[in-house]
């Protein structure tokens, strides 16, 4: 499992441009079982991506496919985690 962690690198303003593709992105993903939970950051200075995958090489692939990775809009730090402890009903993501 991994977490995206997005910075933004634009102002807001910027960012707001692309809002609707980065949506149709994530959804996509959604459809596709690779993402969990996804949202902004508090301050807005960014977001986070709970993705699921099979490999690093795979989930940084699926963030590739971001159009805020492929217009610059922001950076990533992907963080590869293997959940040892979590609630009821979260099995079926793991």
């Amino acid at each position: 499992m991994f977490i995206f962690k997005l910075t933004y690198l634009h102002s807001i303003d910027e960012v707001e441009k692309y809002i609707p593709a980065h949506l149709a992105y994530l959804q996509e993903h959604y459809d596709m079982g690779h993402f969990i939970a996804s949202g902004r950051q508090v301050p807005r200075v960014g977001g986070v991506i709970l993705c699921r995958a099979s490999s690093k090489e795979a989930a940084e692939a699926i963030l590739q496919e971001d159009p805020f990775y492929i217009h610059k809009l922001a950076e990533y730090e992907v963080i590869e985690f293997v959940p040892s402890k979590y609630a009821n009903g979260f099995e079926v993501f793991i």
